[in-house]
């Protein structure tokens, strides 16, 4: 999954954190509500705009992320 394609990152929205084609949702929005419980399914029911690769593309972020982190600090 190539996520860079669908995480944007525009320093005039939601204070220059990463979001969702450039839509106003972040990904930390989408990753804590994983987080607390929600499926996958619920939250595409809610937010009718989000798509389950979106979703995954905030898993593939934020998995990114921690590899980037522990080599980093490695």
């Amino acid at each position: 999954m190539n996520y860079k394609e669908l995480i944007t990152i525009e320093p005039g929205k939601r204070g220059g954190k990463p979001c969702i084609r450039g839509l106003r949702i972040t990904v930390y929005d989408v990753l804590d509500y994983l987080a607390s419980g929600m499926s996958a399914a619920e939250i595409l029911a809610e937010f009718d705009y989000l798509t389950a690769e979106d979703i995954r593309a905030c898993l593939a972020y934020a998995a990114d992320r921690e590899h980037h982190q522990l080599a980093v600090n490695a």
